[in-house]
């Protein structure tokens, strides 16, 4: 009876149980839609189960979520810049949630220097952060070109339309005379490289960030003043650019996201005239046994060829095709349990361009591991790890470049077939190659390896106690080859170069982070010290005489030379910084460095800088009665005095070089010979200084639907280490290194944020940028007024980059003085106009309404010159679509001889290649409007995939470049710097690729 008993109340025991476990294994799929208090969605918004480390989604662009949970369990709804809010289910299948939107920014976090994440509200200086999806809807693969127009104070320059072609960052104009004016690039918390490589012949080469893949980012942090980079120590005093990259997500299972995009791309071509044939004076030439670079013939339509109407061949739509695009990425992101988080990404990005046998080929292999080792210890180990191939052809004026015959070449020549029937190249005019002879036998590839490793380990020992041990290195191997068969007009008997180019880096930092708060006042400590070092190694060997065709190997040429470089420098830096918050309205930030560089004089290889910033929240202090009128309000004050060692390594010294006397250059007959360089170098250089006063005013309204941000600032940078400062002959030497040059630069900076409208399902979104940023020389060097930087000029009292060409003859009341041919003609050399912008604009503009959202982003420059060289040698080739007027014409102007109005009448083609002589013809503004993405997406909403086994998916469109308005630019694009990115590469238009018009479609979805 007992055991009776006891068996009937242990299976009344295991019923009860049984029954509770499967309450609790009870499943319901719960949908729902996430708002804020005015109905509109909130895409992005956090919907986990409470307390659990795996379940958990994120609502898509129309507030929609699915999620899978216990019928009786609590879910937790958040978003930034929103309260969170607890749900309990209690069987529901279908919740709506309303979060409140928080009345101020103060848990807004961004990072700044060092990594370190900090209050947005708390920060003294002017910062601008990019998250990941506006810069994915760029669509670009070079993160640089993807902000462009997006940051106040910065301005972005793409080299031109080549695959892989470089890009130029300046944030807060130019800072040196003729050293590094581009920012530096910080992945993760570590210096990264982005020298220009790739190119063993003319035009530009490669920006080497174009080895990092968009998708992994999280943001892109620009901090613009000296007050915000002094951390950052000397290469931060040009401005520093954060990027942050993806972590994977705790509590949460694992998910895939998958994307692809495919884009096609239609080159842009500058304006070319169709009308007339290849001749001189009307006269026809047939390009076979008659001639001539001209296109100075007779009409096409009163052509005869044979007794036949000519036929046209438009070169540039011969020469260009339909370039192609494809992206495509998968990431898997998750957790292990509660302690740790992973991220792993792959992406293959492959790029045909425009131009045949062009192209960009990059894998990307990208993970990031970050566990709590211990109660006190975490550490990140993340790698990135790409695999860059990119083939290029020659831009420019060299010989050898296919675009010069592309845009120069007549309309009534046949390029095919490009050889004669004795195997030579066929060609229309002299010294010049055919466009598609080059594209089979001139050839340039670039193949890079590189590895970016970061180790992150975070000791705290208290709470109020950090202890930060970061190392972190770059590393990368070019390989490039350049080869050019026989028969080219540049060198007939064919060339091989081969470079191999080594890069290393390796940054350390060790910091220790304190914070403390005493009643009413928070404060923080920040100490630390600072190791890089850097070493590249380049090597090339030039080949000539190439015996095998198409044998692209070095043994293959009949006499070789070799040339070596390589440099190492090496910093340490010791850094603190000082924060006060009182009552969460007065902050004070005291920053200083002292650096150490090893290409500065050894008697002044130290130096200090610092920094003093000061912020205001008033906000705070406002009666309640104004505070849903004014979410927010600071005012900003900043000093700053930072130091940069701008300048190579061993210039210190005056270093041999290879010797080359007349006309001859050694090695001669098998011996070498060596001789000091013409520039002397300089034992008593020292760090150059830039003093900054900054002050800003940021302002929130309306909860938040409306923000601005302004900032005027005023720098001073002295003691510029200037090279090729003539000395005199008497000396040995021609020109020497000085800290000579000085530059004062003033600039204003606009941000604006608005909603206009969030009701409902629709919402609208608007992002608006503006800068005006002036930098003035004012000093070069005792006794000069000027230095050459390249295309561009350094004068005292002018802008950097002034343009000096030879200018029309005038008189004193500014008439063009005319000759006794009827023609002008050039006096001397003039300042005729600067590369620096009046003002740059952006504005974007985002719509959603339900799942559907429209993307619209344009940016403005107005103002600031360059020289258009094509349209230079075009008016003396009759190409440009301006000589289609070819009636006979009067120049308007004066005689030079007895200063009456001139009244002889000239020939079109002797005013136009009068023209070619004088550099003022051909300065042209850069003015330009374009609507640079115009993209559509649809999310598909959640409750259509709750039967699928995908979370998000969506399907978009985008456009780029679809409008451009350039009112006085001959060419495609104004936006180009056909030389690169250096300094002494702004400035020109020559025979660039050209920019593309481009539609892409992108799928993306998660499971």
């Amino acid at each position: 009876m007992k055991n009776r008993l006891l068996h009937g109340c242990l299976y009344l025991l295991f019923c009860l149980i049984a029954g509770q476990s499967w309450a609790q294994a009870v499943k319901l799929t719960v949908t729902g839609k996430v708002t804020e208090t005015g109905g509109s969605p909130i895409p992005g918004a956090t919907v986990v189960l409470k307390n659990s480390q795996a379940t958990g989604t994120t609502t898509a662009v129309d507030g929609s979520f699915s999620i899978s949970v216990p019928s009786n369990s609590t879910l937790v709804i958040s978003a930034i810049g929103f309260g969170k809010q607890e749900v309990a289910l209690q069987n529901r299948t279908a919740i709506d949630v309303q979060l409140t939107q928080s009345s101020s920014v103060l848990n807004e976090v961004v990072v700044t220097a060092l990594g370190v994440s900090q209050e947005k509200r708390t920060l003294t200086y002017s910062t601008q952060e990019v998250k990941s999806e506006q810069l994915m809807k760029a669509k670009e693969p070079n993160v640089l070109n993807a902000l462009t127009g997006k940051v106040a104070g910065v301005q972005i320059t793409s080299s031109s339309g080549m695959p892989g072609a470089s890009a130029r960052i300046v944030v807060r104009g130019a800072t040196s005379l003729l050293g590094n004016n581009q920012a530096l690039i910080v992945l993760d918390g570590i210096p990264i490289n982005n020298d220009e490589t790739g190119n063993a012949d003319q035009g530009g080469g490669g920006s080497r960030l174009v080895d990092l893949d968009p998708s992994i980012i999280e943001s892109v942090n620009v901090l613009k003043g000296a007050a915000a980079t002094t951390l950052y120590g000397s290469a931060g005093a040009r401005g520093v650019v954060i990027i942050t990259t993806k972590s994977g997500s705790g509590n949460r299972k694992p998910t895939v996201a998958v994307s692809s995009d495919l884009s096609f791309d239609k080159a842009l071509y500058p304006n070319l005239q169709q009308k007339y044939a290849q001749g001189s004076r009307g006269v026809f030439f047939n390009g076979e046994d008659q001639k001539t670079s001209l296109s100075w013939g007779p009409l096409m339509d009163t052509l005869r060829i044979n007794g036949q109407p000519a036929p046209r061949y438009f070169l540039p739509d011969l020469f260009f095709r339909t370039g192609m695009s494809t992206n495509n990425s998968v990431s898997i992101s998750g957790s292990s349990g509660d302690r740790s988080t992973y991220f792993t990404s792959y992406t293959f990005f492959k790029q045909l361009g425009t131009i045949p046998t062009t192209d960009l080929l990059r894998h990307t292999l990208f993970a990031k591991y970050t566990t709590q080792i211990s109660p006190t210890v975490n550490a990140t180990f993340q790698l990135n790890y790409s695999s860059t191939d990119n083939n290029r052809v020659p831009e420019g004026y060299g010989l050898q470049s296919p675009l010069w015959t592309v845009y120069a070449g007549p309309v009534s020549w046949n390029p095919f077939p490009t050889t004669n029937a004795d195997g030579s190249q066929r060609v229309f005019r002299f010294s010049r190659n055919n466009p598609f002879w080059g594209l089979d036998n001139i050839h340039n590839r670039s193949l890079v390896n590189r590895y970016i490793p970061v180790v992150t380990i975070n000791y705290q020992p208290t709470s109020w106690l950090t202890i930060t041990e970061r190392a972190g290195a770059d590393m990368y191997g070019e390989q490039v080859k350049y080869s050019e068969a026989r028969g080219s007009t540049n060198v007939p008997t064919g060339q091989i170069v081969d470079q191999v180019n080594t890069f290393r880096q390796f940054n350390n930092d060790l910091i220790i982070r304190a914070n403390k708060q005493y009643g009413d006042l928070d404060m923080g400590l920040t100490l630390g010290n600072n190791l890089y070092s850097s070493y590249g190694q380049y090597i090339s060997t030039r080949g000539v005489g190439v015996a095998i065709a198409n044998f692209d190997n070095m043994s293959n040429t009949e006499k070789q030379t070799y040339s070596e470089g390589h440099y190492l420098t090496r910093k340490i830096g010791f850094y603190g910084q000082a924060n006060f918050d009182y009552r969460r309205t007065l902050v004070l930030a005291l920053t200083g460095r002292y650096d150490g560089s090893s290409v500065l004089s050894q008697e002044r290889q130290f130096y200090p800088y610092g920094s003093a910033a000061f912020a205001f929240i008033f906000s705070e202090l406002l009666p309640a009665s104004l505070s849903s009128a004014i979410s927010f309000g600071k005012l900003r004050l900043s000093l700053a005095s930072v130091g940069n060692d701008n300048i190579g390594a061993y210039r210190l010294n005056t270093p041999f070089q290879s010797a080359a006397i007349g006309a001859y250059a050694f090695p001669f007959q098998g011996q070498n010979g060596f001789l000091l360089s013409s520039n002397l170098g300089n034992a008593n250089l020292r760090n150059e200084r830039t003093n900054e006063v900054e002050v800003g005013l940021e302002m929130r309204f309306l909860k938040n639907r409306l923000s601005f941000e302004t900032s005027y600032f005023r720098k001073n940078s002295i003691d510029l280490l200037t090279d090729g400062i003539p000395v005199s002959a008497a000396s040995g030497y021609g020109s020497t290194i000085l800290n000579a040059g000085s530059m004062q630069t003033k600039g204003f900076e606009f941000l604006l944020n608005a909603t206009p409208v969030r009701t409902g399902k629709f919402a609208w979104d608007m992002t608006y940028t503006f800068t005006r940023i002036r930098s003035i020389v004012t000093q070069v060097n005792s006794g000069l007024d000027r230095v050459q930087i390249g295309t561009s000029w350094a004068v005292v009292g002018q802008q950097y980059g002034v343009l000096i060409d030879n200018q029309f003859a005038r008189n004193e009341k500014g008439q063009l003085l005319i000759d006794g041919q009827g023609l002008p003609y050039s006096g001397s050399t003039g300042m005729l106009g600067n590369l620096s912008p009046d003002w740059l604009m952006g504005l974007n503009n985002s719509l959603r309404y339900g799942a559907f959202s429209l993307n619209a982003f344009a940016d403005m420059r107005k103002g600031g010159d360059i020289i258009n060289s094509d349209d230079r040698y075009g008016y003396f080739y009759g190409t440009p679509k301006v000589t289609e007027n070819r009636e006979p014409r009067v120049v308007e102007g004066v005689s030079a001889a007895d200063g009456s109005p001139n009244t002889k009448v000239v020939q079109a083609q002797d005013y136009y290649q009068r023209l070619n002589g004088i550099g003022e013809s051909v300065i042209q503004d850069v003015t330009y409007l374009k609507l640079r993405t115009l993209g559509l997406t649809y999310a598909v909403p959640s409750a259509l995939l709750v039967k699928t086994p995908f979370k998000t998916a969506s399907l978009s469109v985008t456009g780029r470049n679809l409008f451009i308005y350039r009112p006085h630019f001959t060419g495609p694009d104004p936006e180009v710097s056909s030389y690169g990115s250096s300094n002494s590469a702004q400035g020109m238009y020559a025979n660039s690729a050209p920019t593309a018009r481009s539609v892409m479609f992108s799928l993306r979805f998660s499971f």
